[in-house]
């Protein structure tokens, strides 16, 4: 499945590179209004007091269709807003929120990402996926 992702600092772009999936697109302030036409699941960062990047609010006004999941990075020093852009958007939008990860991520927050991408498919018929 496509991962989508934003990368305010670069910490969500290391953790998809380290993850090895080949079927990506980064969202940018130039691409943030183009249309996707295939199932994704987004990846993003939280900035601010738990916020939504634009760009990525932008894209999910055009994109929001297509959205199957989403998975956040943030900074567990801001305490319940720690990745709060993932839950924000899995509330939205009615998606799973697949996990939470800190930074750029732990070599398992990689793995077990690689994990529920990989197996996203087969558990999204299911009727209730784990949220984190």
């Amino acid at each position: 499945m496509k991962v989508v992702y934003f990368s305010f600092s670069g910490n969500v772009r290391h953790f998809i590179q380290r993850a090895g999936i080949d079927d990506t697109m980064e969202i940018t302030q130039d691409n943030c209004t183009e249309s996707v036409s295939e199932p994704y699941i987004l990846v993003t960062g939280t900035i601010g007091f738990g916020e939504v990047p634009q760009p990525v609010q932008s894209f999910l006004e055009v994109n929001h269709a297509q959205l199957q999941a989403v998975a956040a990075s943030g900074n567990r020093n801001w305490g319940q807003n720690f990745a709060k852009a993932g839950r924000t958007i899995s509330e939205e939008y009615n998606v799973p929120l697949l996990m939470k990860f800190e930074v750029q991520g732990t070599n398992n927050d990689v793995i077990e990402f690689k994990d529920k991408v990989g197996n996203f498919n087969e558990n999204h018929g299911r009727e209730e996926i784990q949220s984190y």
